[in-house]
């Protein structure tokens, strides 16, 4: 099984400092659903790993988080394309939870959830949270240059190894010619 591992916020969609709360504040980042698309008909399970902390912090909701998703699932099917599942910190930064990134608890979920090491398996984000993470679960990490990738690259924490593209079109690029 060919598997990806996605940040939301900053890969996949626009990222905003005061959280994106609503399905209307929503908006995908260009060319990234369409790089989604691509790696789903090229035979790849694409899955979604994805601090909320906006849920603890009372900005919305799990019914509006649904809404978000719908429309992020809704636009990737008009390109053809699928996510295969969401995985999700609800929780607050002091909450003490051991899946909110850096911690790799959303990863160690995944990879029971579809009974898979994570040795090697790419996974994109914005973050030096999601890069840490992904790491510490075994995954090849890359790093993107938008939302707080730019950031992100100048870091001198950034892990051995990282990738970095400019988007996650140019990650696709990248897998799909590997």
């Amino acid at each position: 099984m060919k598997l990806i591992i996605l940040d939301r916020d900053g890969v996949i969609n626009q990222d905003r400092k005061d959280f994106v709360k609503s399905a209307d504040e929503w908006i995908a980042l260009p060319g990234s659903l369409a790089a989604i698309a691509r790696l789903s008909q090229a035979g790849w399970k694409v899955v979604v790993a994805s601090n909320q902390s906006g849920i603890a912090r009372g900005l919305f909701d799990m019914a509006a988080l649904t809404a978000m998703h719908n429309k992020l699932r809704k636009e990737l099917a008009a390109l053809g394309g699928a996510v295969d599942a969401f995985f999700l910190c609800p929780h607050g930064p002091d909450d003490g939870c051991v899946c909110r990134k850096p911690l790799p608890g959303l990863f160690h979920d995944i990879a029971r959830r579809y009974d898979v090491s994570l040795d090697g398996v790419p996974a994109v984000g914005d973050s030096l949270r999601d890069l840490q993470a992904s790491v510490q679960a075994g995954c090849r990490p890359w790093l993107v240059r938008t939302g707080n990738g730019e950031k992100t690259a100048a870091s001198p924490e950034l892990p051995p190894g990282t990738e970095i593209r400019d988007d996650l079109a140019a990650v696709v690029d990248a897998l799909l010619e590997a």
